[in-house]
């Protein structure tokens, strides 16, 4: 029994080894997989993306040219509202080369490449922000277009694009073989052209808040795409500039985290309140939906204001009692993100005139206009049932000819005819599909051409009425 038992412990131990073996294998087969997919030292060639950058980094001759050009292209795109037309700018622009010039400079200490991007950079703005007022002054279409309008404040998207954006374009500079099918991308995602073209548009017509919001937008733009650079380029150990001066080399290190630093914290700072402003507006949104309904009342329009805290909701229909509104404030206070906001209520009902007055101008615009697009929809969707029914309809009688009722009547009626047929075309003007009964009537050879055409007018009244329909297709042929 002793034997038995140890025969059994000594079975177990191998399998037991056995299988922590196989644990760490697969562990330790993971791992490399895992560090061969996200890694990107192994195949990133440091002293050749540092060429790269620094050459991509001048402004004069062919590139000064291109960017004019490109900020025509894309001035003419956010003119029109023509999305394609603003990518195509976004592809050939330059804009690029001194950012990312500068991201990198400030990471290995290279002093005189920062000056060199920041000179460049400043000329490439100065000259894209002139060339766009001069475009827009001379232009005759001035008009606010969607493309234009969407690039005069920025959100927190816009500087999460431009963060990961920055981070795909120098990791794919870093890699042997740059990858130019990202770099355009980035190129058309950041979206740096647009931005200065609408500073222009801005001082164009007069308007100091496009061309600051604007500004702002490109601003955030380029230090995102600076600061991911700069972040890339340190994870990856890119070699510092060397200087024959000691004194020097630490007076440069010094400026440049300095750089790095007066860089880092007010984009922090601006990440945090963009945030918190989008999480306002989409908290705001979302109370207005799920909590704002009372039976017999319609919410028409609302706005809210981040800096104020103010949610102004307009109503139609129903007045809603003041316990009411009571509750939603109460509900307002316990929701998360909304303390402290002040919710202002205007009803339909109002007699006091504060409605009227606040229902004027851009309020009063923004609901009627939402008013007549829903109302347009409905008839627009009425108007395609009722086509879809006449059609039906049509379709039912076509189906239901008495075709040898006909073909005895309009023998005796016209001997002259030789052979009477009917069949179904069907058309489309590739919005709809029709249906058409067509006749086709044969006459005898003696019949003159004169008579066929009288009679062939009657043939057509007289199927018309029988049939009871609009459209008809009569036809002869020999």
């Amino acid at each position: 029994m002793g034997n038995s038992e140890n025969n059994d412990d000594i079975k177990i131990t191998p399998n037991d080894n056995e299988f922590e073996n196989i644990k760490l294998n697969t562990w330790q087969s993971i791992k490399k997989f895992l560090t061969e997919l996200f890694d990107i030292r192994s195949e990133s060639d440091r002293d050749a993306t540092i060429e790269a950058v620094k050459k991509d980094i001048s402004f004069k001759g062919h590139t000064a040219w291109i960017l004019i050009f490109s900020i025509f292209v894309a001035s003419i795109g956010l003119n029109v509202s023509s999305t394609a037309v603003v990518i195509g700018a976004m592809l050939i622009s330059p804009l690029m080369g001194p950012i990312v010039g500068i991201g990198l400079s400030v990471a290995i200490n290279d002093v005189d490449t920062l000056k060199r991007s920041l000179i460049n950079l400043g000329v490439m703005v100065f000259l894209s922000v002139l060339t766009a007022f001069l475009y827009f002054k001379l232009s005759p279409l001035t008009e606010e277009t969607p493309e234009l309008i969407a690039r005069t404040y920025p959100t927190i998207l816009d500087v999460l694009i431009a963060i990961f954006g920055g981070l795909g374009l120098i990791v794919a500079k870093t890699k042997s073989g740059t990858i130019a099918s990202v770099i355009f991308g980035v190129a058309i995602a950041t979206a740096l052209m647009p931005p200065l073209c609408t500073v222009g548009y801005g001082l164009a017509i007069g308007n100091a808040s496009y061309a600051g919001g604007a500004l702002y937008l490109f601003s955030i733009n380029a230090v995102f795409i600076a600061l991911a650079t700069f972040i890339v380029s340190k994870i990856l150990q890119f070699p510092l500039v060397r200087y024959a001066n000691s004194k020097r080399r630490k007076r440069t290190a010094q400026i440049a985290t300095v750089i790095a630093i007066a860089v880092m914290v007010p984009s922090v700072w601006l990440f945090v309140k963009l945030l918190d402003q989008q999480v306002f507006e989409n908290k705001t949104k979302e109370f207005v939906k799920n909590v704002i309904n009372y039976e017999g009342a319609e919410v028409v329009k609302f706005t809210q204001d981040y800096k104020t805290k103010n949610i102004d909701v307009y109503l139609i229909g129903r007045p809603v009692p003041q316990n009411k509104i009571n509750d939603w404030l109460t509900q307002l206070e316990d929701t998360e993100n909304l303390e402290g906001s002040r919710l202002r209520i205007y009803q339909g009902a109002d007699q006091s005139g504060e409605m009227a007055a606040k229902l004027s101008g851009e309020i009063k615009a923004g609901i009627l206009e939402d008013l007549y697009v829903k109302n347009e929809q409905i008839i627009q969707d009425k108007d395609e049932k009722i086509r879809f029914l006449e059609n039906e309809i049509a379709l039912l009688k076509i189906q239901n000819v008495p075709f040898k009722e006909l073909s005895e009547e309009i023998k005796i009626n016209y001997e002259s005819i030789e052979t009477f047929s009917y069949s179904n075309k069907i058309t489309t003007n590739f919005k709809s599909i029709d249906t058409l009964p067509v006749i086709n009537i044969r006459w005898k050879n003696n019949v003159p051409s004169k008579t066929r055409r009288e009679d062939l007018t009657k043939i057509k009244a007289w199927l018309k009425f029988k049939l009871k329909l609009d459209t008809l297709q009569v036809s002869e042929y020999r």
